[in-house]
């Protein structure tokens, strides 16, 4: 599989979903179980004719659909094909695809000194390694990473904060909501990768989105 770049993701013309960094999510609402059923099995069959296999989850009002580079994160063409693939069987259910409604959470503690904690860390909840990151995930895929973000020893640092991933086109809503809820917008400096938000209190997390890294 040929992995593409941000901008090439982009330039795809991919209507309803969403590049969070590690991959591409959409979800579907549905008007019942049964219609959701239907879809995930329609997916199904496509993916296995494709050979090429997302993650599928069923709920009672939507289906979420999402092509996670486990070894390599990233976006590869054959995601991109597929995903074309499936938007047509939404279409054709009658069903709007909407990767404005999802998001992606890591979870990330500052800390100089990752080798020390990050093994109590993968104990505790029982996660992997990710290979080639100071990094933590879930085997099953289901529950946050955690990230370990190097920091000074002597700086002072909130020591968890949440990376939350959006789609681009969702970033100005976000932020106008969160000032609109009393926070701020604390460094933008290396935006559009990444914003600094914090709450009434000083509470920071990350707003970040797939551009500027590639």
């Amino acid at each position: 599989m040929r992995f593409l770049t941000g901008q090439q993701v982009a330039a795809s013309g991919l209507d309803g979903w969403a590049h969070l960094g590690n991959g591409l999510y959409t979800r579907a609402a549905t008007p019942d179980f049964a219609t959701g059923l239907a879809l995930v099995n329609a997916i199904g069959a496509a993916a296995e004719q494709a050979n090429h296999h997302p993650e599928l989850t069923l709920h009672a009002t939507h289906v979420d659909v999402a092509f996670v580079g486990r070894d390599r994160p990233g976006v590869g063409d054959r995601d991109v094909a597929l995903a074309r693939t499936i938007t047509d069987l939404a279409t054709a259910a009658g069903l709007t695809l909407d990767g404005g409604s999802v998001s992606r959470i890591n979870l990330a503690l500052d800390t100089p000194a990752t080798p020390d904690v990050l093994p109590f860390w993968r104990s505790l909840l029982a996660y992997e390694d990710r290979p080639g990151a100071p990094m933590v995930r879930d085997p099953a895929g289901r529950l946050p990473s955690v990230w370990f973000q190097p920091s000074g020893a002597d700086e002072p640092r909130q020591r968890w904060h949440l990376d939350v991933w959006v789609d681009p086109a969702q970033v100005e809503p976000r932020i106008q909501a969160c000032l609109a809820a009393g926070g701020r917008v604390v460094d933008d400096e290396h935006a559009p990768a990444f914003w600094v938000l914090a709450d009434a209190e000083g509470n920071r997390s990350c707003l970040a989105t797939w551009q500027d890294r590639d």
